[in-house]
């Protein structure tokens, strides 16, 4: 049964762009329905995030509201969190241009697995695999866009074996994928615990996992445990950082929202490879 869906209003467009928020590499399971509309699940829930003319819109459960705003993380002031990292020509540009971008509050287990796909890996395959994952061991849910499904816990994925895995064509992750699931469904690894730590203690816990190392760890604790201070690094911040930051730039000198710059960098760099940013 489809539970009633509506439409509420969240804030300004110019506070949160669905196009740069769910385009900038932090999720996996938001797709386009047009420009500035896509449509997501999280959490075993669906909505449609869009900008209605000057104002960005939810359509959701009408009793899920509380959960989207907070997972869009409304209540934050990205204003005074985007002035704050605008050092410097380089970066002030990447924060103008990625204006509009929230770090999504996620599922811990979901971004630890999501990320660990990730490694040497594209954006459309890693949303490829997820979804097959989910279509294949996820709980099922009606939606006015038809069923979805939610993203498996660890607990079911714990039960799997490798060639269960075969479907995704996730290759040498799908042990990763098992071995964390296992570690995380029998407590080894408390990503409640992980939550509580600082970000470098818990960069240091997670990469206790097998297939975990420094840029899925700190992708797993800026964007599953929503530590805004984490820098993750992949080939696109590797470069921007070679190009136009100076020697020795220690990304901690950011401050506690070095994360949000880094998500601002690597939109802006890839918008330029696209030609949609001077």
């Amino acid at each position: 049964m489809i539970c009633l869906y509506k439409t509420f209003e969240l804030c300004p467009a110019g506070e949160l762009s669905p196009y740069k928020t769910f385009e900038c590499g932090q999720c996996f399971r938001w797709n386009a329905l047009g420009e500035q509309d896509y449509l997501g699940v999280a959490s075993g829930r669906a909505a449609r995030v869009f900008l209605s003319g000057e104002t960005a819109c939810v359509e959701c459960g009408e009793d899920d509201i509380g959960f989207w705003r907070a997972y869009l993380d409304m209540d934050a002031d990205y204003a005074a969190a985007r002035e704050s990292v605008m050092r410097g020509a380089y970066l002030t540009d990447c924060a103008e241009c990625g204006a509009g971008i929230r770090i999504l509050r996620q599922d811990k287990w979901e971004a630890l697995c999501s990320f660990i796909i990730s490694q040497c890996n594209n954006i459309p395959r890693i949303k490829s695999i997820v979804e097959k994952l989910c279509a294949l061991f996820g709980e099922p849910f009606e939606t006015p866009w038809g069923v979805k499904y939610s993203f498996p816990a660890a607990e079911r994925v714990a039960l799997l074996e490798e060639p269960e895995l075969a479907p995704l064509r996730a290759g040498y992750r799908a042990a990763y994928i098992i071995n964390a699931a296992r570690a995380v469904a029998s407590g080894d690894m408390d990503l409640d615990a992980a939550a509580a730590m600082d970000g470098d203690a818990a960069r240091r816990y997670l990469k206790g996992l097998s297939g975990v190392g420094d840029k899925v760890a700190n992708c797993a604790v800026l964007f599953g445990l929503h530590r805004l201070d984490a820098f993750p690094v992949d080939v696109w911040i590797k470069r921007a950082l070679r190009e136009h930051m100076p020697p020795g730039f220690d990304p901690k000198s950011l401050g506690e929202y070095a994360g949000l710059a880094q998500q601002y960098m690597f939109f802006a760099e890839r918008e330029k490879s696209a030609g949609r940013w001077r």
